[in-house]
């Protein structure tokens, strides 16, 4: 068992500590912590922050953290608190930012259409907040797609999933040639050719209708994308400045 690193350590505590909370208090923990979309009046300014500490249910947040003890600590250990917490928190609002741009572009789609309809800026306001389907260009418009931007707009997104792919990348750029063992089936591989292997697989997840169940595939890639973002950005400048010594 290896030893838990500070920032890790206290991450999971942290963590815990507001899966509790939402457990004891429910939906208020919710309305005030997770992240909502910008234009629903639920959404506070610290919840990009925030929404990286709440979980959904147990499995979520198990996993979650065993992710984050597993290939954080050894992370830690190699690059000190700072820059792995900066690191950290840094691919969490990577990961949310690429997950609300989704959601703008699926809310901006609707808007279009009730806009093409007619509706003003201030109904449509409305018709987001109040979810009423009354308006009779329901039937002209299609009840799902009506459905689909409300969903989006009421949509809410927890988990530290979105910075655990930005250490998954880390861990696969640190350690390319460490083998993590799959669960199905149990065979090792790889880090350089998991990692990939997962972040391509959400990119197929988050572009068709197979997902299995709510899950925010955009928000991990864009987790992922940061995180490589960053150690290219890093390893430029390290190598920069060695040429220049």
């Amino acid at each position: 068992m290896r030893t838990i690193t500070e920032t890790v350590k206290h991450l999971l505590i942290i963590n815990v500590i507001f899966f509790v909370a939402s457990i004891s208090l429910g939906d208020l923990v919710y309305d005030l912590f997770a992240l909502h979309y910008p234009s629903n009046p639920k959404f506070k300014i610290w919840q990009p922050l925030t929404h990286m500490f709440m979980h959904g249910d147990i499995g979520h947040i198990f996993f979650n953290m065993f992710g984050l003890y597993m290939f954080g600590t050894p992370i830690e250990q190699m690059w000190g608190r700072k820059k792995f917490i900066f690191f950290y928190l840094s691919t969490g609002f990577g990961a949310a930012a690429f997950q609300l741009l989704l959601y703008y572009f699926q809310v901006n789609q609707v808007s279009n259409i009730l806009l093409a309809e007619g509706l003003t800026s201030s109904q449509i306001s409305t018709f987001f907040q109040t979810s009423d389907l009354s308006y009779s260009m329901v039937e002209r418009i299609g009840r799902e797609k009506l459905l689909s931007g409300l969903s989006t707009f009421n949509s809410v997104m927890v988990g530290a999933s979105g910075a655990l792919y930005g250490i998954l990348v880390a861990f696969a750029f640190l350690f390319p040639n460490a083998r993590l063992m799959l669960l199905f089936p149990p065979i090792p591989v790889k880090a350089k050719i998991l990692v990939p292997i997962l972040i391509l697989s959400d990119l197929f997840f988050g572009f068709t209708s197979y997902s299995i169940g709510p899950i925010a595939h955009f928000a991990h890639v864009g987790g992922a994308v940061t995180g490589l973002v960053m150690l290219w950005y890093w390893k430029k400048n390290q190598f920069n400045n060695n040429r220049l010594n």
